[in-house]
């Protein structure tokens, strides 16, 4: 799959990577900024105990 997508970018060696690269950057990105904030509501490792306990 990567190496059919990076084959479909336009241009030479030099100008693919960078596209590949900014393409990389910005799928990271929108992963850190939306979908991983919205996910987290629903994840039962986001909850902390500590302070939970009463001496």
């Amino acid at each position: 799959m990567y190496a059919w997508i990076f084959r479909t970018l336009p241009g030479p060696l030099f100008f693919r990577i960078l596209l590949a690269v900014a393409l990389i950057v910005g799928a990271v990105l929108l992963l850190m900024n939306y979908v991983f904030p919205w996910l987290s509501q629903y994840s039962p490792w986001t909850e902390s105990t500590i302070g939970l306990m009463l001496l």
